[in-house]
């Protein structure tokens, strides 16, 4: 299978994409089509669309090399992944629903302050702009390493030209045409995953019986920890961070709220993140799964497993192994993943920056679309900058990378919604960025000296205690607000 072929197919994927940006914004390219879907989005299309966004290009890379090194331990925080999409949909969206918000973050403005409110989008901004670029990054790497490096097309090449086409097909309709485009995204990324476990398991000669037995009899198999307070994957570690984890990067995070604010209306949204929660943790289990067949494979074919996680699974759809199908299908289903987390980010990112910074509402419908137009043009640009920092710097867990760079950046949003919420305290607000920057630096501190001092590691539940120092901050700077709050108000429209 030869990389013009594969290239090939990527360009006729792209051209459906379009197709889809095609039909669904034809008569759709104002900005509240761009921002909110024009509030028409079906919320089991929603759902589906949301599996890969959530995914992406690392989950497809990363999850199934990380039984090689912590057995399936991840599924622990995929336990509390469900629980934190529980609280989301009966905490989060009550509220962005009832104040009819386009951007989650203006609700810090109104609650505590225009600094909030700057504070809150800037460390959004600064988290997706990391997070999603470390996504793609992967995805551009394996495309590169695997594809493009035997046409001698060189990594910024395919670095500015997978940007692009996400910009193609989102400058129109937005998030209205990314709920489409994502659920195509996520069928290709499922079907891929299925076809490559049925490649395996005939690999191996086994039916699903003795698949399930080899995975239960194998030393990687073990999920839970309890007896171990120094490891990372202590199980109450786990399923504690996951939860947050789960809190701040989707229910507050603009990326995957402006999805569920494109629904109907609050029920719509409501079923919507109950039936993505529900069906996040087989998906995950399957990943896991996949990666103990993998090497079972690779002991049967006496092949020498990669030293980095990340390429288990790439080597085995570059090697032939697993015919020549799975190199097409694997091809598909990382480009699908990194597409349908990163053409929501571009979205998003494009939103916070027009509402939060530019405050675009106070102009008329016309600058606001020109506005909007070339921010979107600026972030992709951005996007290219990232990935090429990426590249020169290097990881060897994506996936680790990201939820660590989450600790310290979605650190403060937790302690801003966490105080506004759950408090009648009003912090001041000229104090909010002062508190919300020195937060994350008291936690590297901590984390270091706790470290020299105990040998005590922390994992991701450095997050909990970035969002901790930051209520405790604003709250000790804070003044008690003994009548009703202005959230509370059920006609306000922001």
């Amino acid at each position: 299978m030869n990389g013009t072929f594969i290239l090939l197919t990527i360009v006729a994927y792209f051209g459906l994409l379009l197709l889809i940006a095609r039909l669904t914004g034809a008569r759709h390219a104002d900005n509240e089509a761009f921002f909110r879907g024009n509030r028409q989005s079906p919320w089991y299309v929603v759902s589906f669309g949301m599996i890969g966004a959530s995914l992406s290009g690392v989950t497809f890379v990363s999850v199934p090399g990380m039984v090689r090194f912590i057995d399936m331990t991840y599924m622990q925080t995929c336990l509390g992944f469900f629980f934190g999409y529980l609280v989301i949909a009966r905490v989060l969206l009550p509220l962005y629903y009832r104040l009819n918000l386009t951007s989650i973050y203006t609700y810090l403005g109104r609650r505590i302050g225009s600094r909030a409110y700057t504070t809150g989008a800037s460390f959004f901004l600064l988290s997706k702009l990391l997070g999603a670029s470390a996504r793609l990054y992967l995805v551009c790497l394996i495309l590169q390493h695997f594809v493009l490096d035997a046409l001698g097309i060189p990594f910024a090449v395919t670095a500015v030209g997978t940007v692009l086409l996400i910009w193609f097909y989102t400058h129109r309709s937005g998030i209205r045409t990314i709920v489409w485009t994502d659920s195509l995204q996520t069928f290709c990324l499922l079907a891929a995953l299925a076809l490559i476990l049925y490649q395996v398991l005939a690999l191996l000669q086994l039916d699903g019986g003795e698949a399930v037995d080899l995975i239960a009899q194998s030393p990687h198999s073990r999920i839970f920890v309890f007896d171990d307070w120094q490891s990372k994957q202590n199980f109450f570690k786990q399923f504690f961070s996951g939860i947050f984890i789960t809190i701040v990067m989707t229910g507050l995070d603009q990326d995957m709220m402006q999805k569920n604010l494109s629904c109907r209306n609050l029920k719509e949204a409501q079923k919507n993140m109950l039936c993505y929660g529900i069906s996040f943790v087989p998906v995950n289990f399957l990943f896991l799964s996949l990666g103990i067949l993998l090497l079972a494979a690779a002991g049967q074919l006496g092949l020498d497993v990669p030293a980095k996680g990340d390429d288990l699974l790439p080597m085995f759809a570059a090697n032939g192994h697993l015919g020549a199908a799975v190199l097409v299908f694997f091809t598909i289903g990382i480009i699908a993943a990194a597409f349908s987390s990163a053409d929501s980010a571009l979205a998003a990112l494009t939103t916070s920056c027009c509402i939060d910074l530019l405050r675009i509402g106070r102009y008329d419908e016309a600058k606001a679309h020109r506005i909007r137009r070339w921010v979107h043009v600026g972030i992709a640009a951005v996007f290219v900058a990232c990935i090429l920092v990426f590249e020169a710097i290097g990881s060897q867990s994506v996936i680790d990378t990201i939820y660590v760079l989450a600790s310290y950046t979605y650190g403060p949003l937790l302690g801003l919604f966490g105080l506004g919420l759950f408090t009648r305290c009003r912090p001041r607000d000229r104090y909010v960025p002062y508190v919300a920057v020195a937060a994350p630096l008291l936690s590297y501190a901590i984390e270091r000296w706790v470290f020299v001092a105990t040998g005590y590691q922390f994992g991701y539940e450095l997050l909990m205690l970035n969002g901790l120092l930051t209520f405790t901050g604003l709250y000790l700077l804070g003044v008690r607000c003994p009548h009703s709050l202005p959230d509370s108000d059920e006609n306000t429209t922001i």
